[in-house]
């Protein structure tokens, strides 16, 4: 076993994770929440989820079907020459996947957050037991991020050369929290608003900041390996799976001589694996801030976020639109929790969505996209234009149901609702989790 150096993870980094090349390949990788409408608190089983899909056989397109820990139902695109070409295969498979779980009385749900249920781990595999053993040591919503969360990522080219890929990375930082708000669709959680338009992104902002948190730095490759030697160990891979590290181990400290043993190039790619920011390099941009949209709002992120990296006149457009926007607020780390808390209430980012809204739909014409463009204006009119997100219609939807004030001693938010209340800080942010939440075998801890 060669023993791995601090040089060698940059040198990976660099090499691998931004591997440059002509930008324009789009993928999409959606999320979905499996339910019975006729007992929306009952989980269905995975067992009955996997012999459906498998009934169906391949998809036709090519997506990639895997699941969550909790059942969620993965569908994910190809990469492809454009929003329109991925759009198309993965809404192909879709339908295909679909089609059998509908005629057992099953549904696919766009939501970022289950509304309804309590967070039951299905997938009894290592990677998942360690994962859940790592946020139960010191954070208290890894399980519902694990089991109750969906999200649509997209996966977009890390750019053409060294300076075009430094260019996208720092946009799209600065488009995230505009992103977060305006496709916004978790704000039920337990059946009770929890006063965020996106409490999905306030779940992922209470676990572990040295792996959920934005990258910072402006030198990607240099940013990424410094995030990735800071992170903390998820777990150290052994003969027989995963097993807990020493508490509080930092990859860099591994690489200094801790832990049990040297670590090798394939622990540095399980420790990569563990990380979860808002925008990840894989070889590709895998944007992970959007909560998942049901049909047929689902293709929408996927479009806007291809259209403003990869259309020149757009990508400007989006850059003057952000420097606006952070000159209202400087400060990334409010403005990513203003954006998932207010979403399109707050301001300034509601001004910056409109304007990048709007040049999207102009750019996807030329991007060979004019259907897409129709569904984005079609979505802009509806939410965008009107200073909404799809959770804007969720809590109508509840206040026009039971109209139940949030649980006491529940929710997400620290005020219970109260978007009044100061934007806090991200380690401040602590779901609360039930006592007797189920855990794998469905046995309260």
């Amino acid at each position: 076993m060669t023993r791995l150096t601090e040089s060698d993870v940059h040198h990976y980094i660099r090499g691998i994770c931004f591997k440059n090349g002509p930008p324009g390949r789009v993928g999409i990788e959606t999320e979905w929440l499996v339910t019975d409408p006729a007992d929306p608190h009952r989980t269905v089983p995975l067992e009955l989820l996997r012999a459906l899909v498998d009934q169906a056989g391949p998809p036709p397109a090519g997506s990639a079907v895997t699941y969550e820990p909790g059942g969620q139902l993965e569908l994910s695109s190809p990469p492809l020459p454009g929003p329109a070409a991925a759009h198309a295969a993965l809404a192909a498979d879709l339908a295909h996947v679909g089609k059998p779980l509908a005629d057992a009385g099953l549904r696919l749900e766009g939501r970022g957050l289950d509304p309804h249920r309590l967070p039951r781990r299905q997938l009894d595999l290592p990677r998942y037991a360690a994962m859940e053993r790592h946020f139960d040591t010191g954070w208290t919503g890894g399980r519902t991020m694990m089991c109750s969360t969906a999200s649509i990522q997209v996966c977009l080219d890390i750019g053409a050369d060294a300076g075009d890929a430094a260019r996208r990375w720092r946009l799209v930082h600065r488009l995230g929290p505009v992103l977060t708000a305006v496709f916004a669709n978790s704000p039920v959680w337990r059946g009770r608003p929890t006063g965020w338009r996106s409490a999905r992104w306030a779940v992922w902002a209470g676990l572990d900041a040295t792996r959920t948190r934005p990258v910072d730095g402006g030198d990607p490759a240099a940013a990424w390996a410094a995030y990735a030697l800071g992170a903390r160990l998820m777990a150290v891979r052994g003969d027989a799976g995963p097993c807990p590290p020493p508490a509080r181990m930092a990859f860099s400290d591994w690489l200094a001589g801790a832990g049990p043993r040297p670590p090798d190039h394939d622990d540095l790619l399980f420790h990569l694996s563990t990380l979860f920011p808002p925008v990840r390099p894989r070889g590709w941009l895998e944007l992970r801030m959007i909560d998942a949209l049901p049909v047929p709002w689902w293709p929408v992120p996927a479009a806007v976020a291809a259209a403003l990296l990869d259309d020149p006149d757009a990508s400007a457009e989006a850059e003057r639109a952000a420097e606006a926007l952070y000159r209202s607020e400087p400060d990334p780390a409010r403005l990513w929790l203003a954006a998932a808390r207010d979403a399109l209430a707050h301001p300034a980012v509601a001004a910056c969505a409109r304007r990048c809204m709007a040049a999207a739909s102009r750019a996807l014409p030329r991007m060979g996209a004019d259907r897409l463009a129709a569904t984005v204006d079609a979505y802009r009119e509806r939410y965008t234009e009107r200073g909404r997100c799809p959770a804007d219609d969720a809590e109508d939807a509840l206040a026009q149901g039971a109209g139940a004030p949030p649980r006491q001693g529940g929710g997400i938010h620290p005020g219970r609702g109260d978007r009044t209340a100061p934007v806090q800080r991200a380690e401040e942010i602590t779901p609360r989790e039930a006592d007797a939440e189920p855990t794998a075998k469905g046995r309260p801890r």
